[in-house]
């Protein structure tokens, strides 16, 4: 196909990536500890751990799960927040040549059944706060090993013991558990310091990740994400960032890490390019999230549109110098563009969008970085990516018209785990995969999301796209943040309701209404508004419709 988006390329950028530079992700973590040793890696409380301790800690980690039994393709769970944990136990985990099953620390007993069932995980790593979830269900599973740590485990001495301590007994977070066998994070560092990690024949065709998603059906499922899918993921948004220097960057890890965006677009890419990641447990808690921001000025930040405007305002948002800022990255869910305005306004810094999907490592296609008015595309495909667009019979359809994105490239999974019938329905001959988001592509090759196929709302046999209407409506200045969702109706099929949350107390529905109307078809205009203090939201903080749809 013809890529026209390559003649709109920021400079600098290429058209293709050498995959084979890396073969491996272990390959690519070893070659940043010796390149960037001494550097700082993350920092969480206060506490720096750089890239040599990272390598010792991680490398110690697999060794121990080498002198576990533990083979090549095994799957280790890991179910922990942003903490230093996280990278020393998953870098530890890929170097032994496990597969990672990332794994939410909210999931209920149901869910994490679920996902340590269908993905026959014979290892967790857990914080302890949720180990009573685990004892519901481990007798079910596969588990054979449990590794438990405490939120402060690799603190230094006494803050340790009293962030362990605060939690447990004043915050009263852990609840009661009994799980025969497991084992304390830190004694499992302790026995593996002199062991050595043998090396693993790992190249690009094995797995590294099996990532669930809810995909195109709302099934969970483990998209298989191998080596060369992560590596060359990485590769790639290395290459669109030539255009802003992010060697050595502080980037701020808010988004959590066991999520695809947070593991690919912070911990993967700023371990290549020596970054220091900034961890921010809890991005809800937004005055910690203001006092992280003002102690370590961002270079970078990556986020969803719900963060960066909760976080706007914030009390202390003015305190914090974004004098070093050079890219900020929105993705998950659309950047509307009363935020994005916002954003550059307050902070001198673009926000750009990002699109991409957990089945894709997770990114496809990016807005440039620099020198760019917000216009609500989702940007240029990355390098060695194409994109095209769709009829449901898998045909093409003419520029300009709507239909479903498909991606091909080398960032795109193997399949679903164990689920052939599920990987058929979404992929296509040739490798191109079929994404579930109806887009279309301009003249010169920028792409726009109109939304998801299941999220579109029928009426009276006009289709209508949510975002659209959601982004209208966040421009009144009443409006905090909004959700349109399809209720049935008995004269035209469906009809579109809105879900508000105010600013002001005293807007009414009428009146978002009136202002509704002033911008947008009489058939896209809501006809009912319901007021909300807050909507749903998945674990990065997307707004979930599905929730409001089942109201």
């Amino acid at each position: 196909m013809d890529k026209i988006w390559l003649k709109h390329y920021p400079p600098g950028v290429p058209a293709e990536i050498d995959v084979n530079q890396f073969t491996s992700l272990r390959h690519l973590v070893e070659h940043s500890f010796e390149l960037h040793a001494q550097r700082d890696a993350y920092i969480l409380m206060g506490k720096r751990l750089r890239y040599c301790d990272i390598d010792r800690l991680s490398a110690c980690f697999g060794a121990w799960l080498q002198q576990q039994g533990f083979v090549k393709g095994e799957r280790i769970a890991i179910m922990l927040p942003n903490l230093l944990q996280y990278p020393v136990v998953m870098l530890g985990a890929l170097r032994a040549g496990l597969v990672i099953v990332n794994t939410n620390p909210l999931y209920t007993a149901d869910e994490l059944r679920h996902q340590l069932i269908d993905s026959g995980a014979t290892a967790i790593v857990i914080l302890e706060n949720f180990c009573h979830v685990l004892q519901r269900v481990i007798g079910e599973t596969q588990v054979r090993r449990v590794v438990v740590t405490q939120v402060g485990d690799l603190l230094d001495f006494p803050k340790r013991q009293l962030v362990n301590a605060v939690l447990r007994y004043v915050k009263k977070q852990i609840p009661a558990w009994q799980i025969k066998g497991a084992l304390r994070l830190p004694s499992v560092l302790n026995s593996a310091r002199d062991a050595a990690l043998a090396p693993v024949d790992i190249g690009h065709d094995d797995l590294a990740f099996l990532q669930y998603t809810g995909g195109t059906t709302g099934v969970s499922k483990g998209a298989m994400l191998s080596h060369g899918n992560m590596v060359a993921n990485v590769l790639q948004a290395r290459a669109w960032h030539e255009q802003v220097p992010i060697a050595h960057a502080t980037y701020i890890i808010a988004l959590p890490l066991y999520h695809i965006f947070s593991l690919t677009g912070n911990c993967l890419l700023y371990m290549l390019v020596g970054g220091c990641g900034v961890m921010v447990p809890n991005p809800r808690d937004f005055s910690s999230f203001v006092k992280e921001l003002i102690k370590h000025p961002p270079n970078t930040l990556n986020g969803v549109n719900t963060l960066f405007n909760a976080l706007m305002d914030s009390p202390d948002f003015g305190r914090i110098d974004f004098s070093g800022l050079v890219a900020t990255m929105g993705g998950g869910m659309a950047v509307q563009e009363a935020v994005a305005e916002r954003w550059q306004k307050l902070t001198g810094c673009l926000l750009s969008q990002g699109w991409g999907l957990t089945e894709t490592s997770p990114v496809v296609t990016v807005t440039k970085l620099t020198n760019m008015h917000f216009n609500g595309s989702i940007g240029l495909p990355i390098s060695s990516t194409e994109v095209s667009v769709r009829t449901d019979d898998g045909e093409f359809v003419p520029m300009g018209d709507s239909g479903e994105l498909c991606v091909r490239g080398p960032q795109v999974m193997k399949g679903y785990w164990h689920r052939p019938d599920e990987t058929a329905n979404v992929m296509l001959p040739d490798g191109w995969l079929r994404t579930g988001d109806i887009g279309r592509m301009d003249e010169e090759g920028w792409f726009y999301i109109e939304d998801r196929k299941k999220d579109m709302i029928t009426v009276s046999g006009f289709k209508v796209y949510p975002n659209e209407v959601e982004a209208v409506a966040v421009r009144h200045p009443g409006v905090f943040e909004a959700a349109a969702v399809g209720q049935p109706d008995a004269h035209s099929g469906e009809m579109v309701t809105l879900y508000v949350v105010r600013r002001t107390a005293d807007v009414t529905a009428e009146e978002i209404i009136a202002f509704l109307r002033q911008s947008l078809t009489s058939y896209k205009v809501p006809r009912k508004v319901y007021f909300r203090d807050s909507l749903p939201k998945t674990n990065v903080g997307k707004i979930l419709r599905r929730a409001l749809r089942e109201t």
